[in-house]
C-alpha cells in the first residue's frame, strides 16, 4: 500500500510550507526529494514521523507505521561500541549476536565491531548509523541528507552500502537531498519541490533494478532533466 499525503496544510508563523499539498510515496522504494534550501523538505520528514502536526491533511497509510530516522550527523551512543550501537534498537527477541553481525557486515564494519565512536571516521560512523536503521524494526526509513557533509569518495561508498542493505530488505524510504547525484544514484521516484509554498514541479522515475552508473547516457540526460526543473 502507497503512503499518501492528501490536501497537506502547514505553516510556521506567517510563512506557509504546504497549502493543499499531495504526494504519493510508494511502499518498499526509495523516493527522494530534492529543492531548495528552505521550501519545506525536512518540514516533510517530521510530518511523517509526527515530530509536528499539520493544521490540515490526511495521512494515508502511514498512522501504524514504525518509524526510523537516518540524521545529517550520525548520532550514535558514544560510551557504547559499533555492535552495542546497533544491538540498543533491537528487541530481546532480536538482539543476537548473529543479528548484530548481519548487519556488520552488510556494512563491511565487522573488524570494528568493538570499537567506540571516538575511534571512527564521519564515514564509518555514518554506516553504523545506516545499519542501526535498518537493523530497527520500522516500516519508513526517513533519511535528512545524511550524506551532506562527506566528500564524494566517502558518499558513493555510504551510497553502495545503503543500496545493499536496501536490496537484502527493501525498506520504504523518503530520502531528503540538494544533490541531483545522490538522488540519481538511490532514488526510484525523484520529485523536484518548488520553493515554499511547495508545489511538485516534477516526477522523474528509474527502474528500480537498473544500474546506476552516473557517467551512462541514460544518466547524464535524466540529470540534464532534473537541473533545468530545478532552475
Amino acid at each position: 500500500m502507497s503512503l499518501k499525503i492528501n490536501n497537506l496544510s502547514k505553516s510556521f508563523q506567517d510563512h506557509v510550507i504546504y497549502s493543499d499539498f499531495s504526494i504519493e510515496i510508494p511502499e518498499h522504494t526509495i523516493t527522494c526529494i530534492l529543492g531548495p534550501s528552505g521550501c519545506g523538505k525536512t518540514t516533510l520528514l517530521n510530518l511523517i514521523s509526527k515530530t509536528i502536526l499539520p493544521e490540515a491533511g490526511q495521512f494515508v497509510g502511514i498512522n501504524n507505521h514504525i518509524v526510523s530516522y537516518i540524521f545529517q550527523e550520525p548520532r550514535l551512543l558514544p560510551w557504547k561500541t559499533v555492535r552495542e550501537n546497533i544491538a540498543f534498537v533491537l528487541s530481546e527477541i532480536d538482539n543476537t549476536k548473529e543479528t548484530v553481525d548481519k548487519y556488520l557486515r552488510l556494512v563491511e564494519l565487522e573488524k570494528f565491531a568493538d570499537y567506540y565512536p571516538a575511534k571512527l571516521s564521519g564515514g564509518m560512523k555514518q554506516r553504523v548509523a545506516i545499519a542501526r536503521a535498518f537493523a530497527y524494526p520500522s516500516d519508513i526509513i526517513l533519511m535528512d541528507e545524511p550524506l551532506k557533509t562527506l566528500d564524494f569518495k566517502l558518499k558513493q561508498n555510504l551510497m553502495n552500502s545503503f543500496r545493499k542493505l536496501w536490496q537484502f530488505d527493501k525498506r520504504t524510504v523518503v530520502f531528503v537531498t540538494h544533490e541531483v547525484d545522490e538522488a540519481l544514484m538511490l532514488g526510484n521516484d525523484i520529485y523536484v519541490f518548488s520553493k515554499a509554498p511547495v508545489e511538485i514541479k516534477q516526477k522523474f522515475s528509474i527502474n528500480a533494478s537498473s544500474e546506476r552508473i552516473l557517467e551512462s547516457m541514460e544518466m547524464v540526460e535524466l540529470k540534464k532533466s532534473i537541473l533545468q526543473v530545478m532552475e
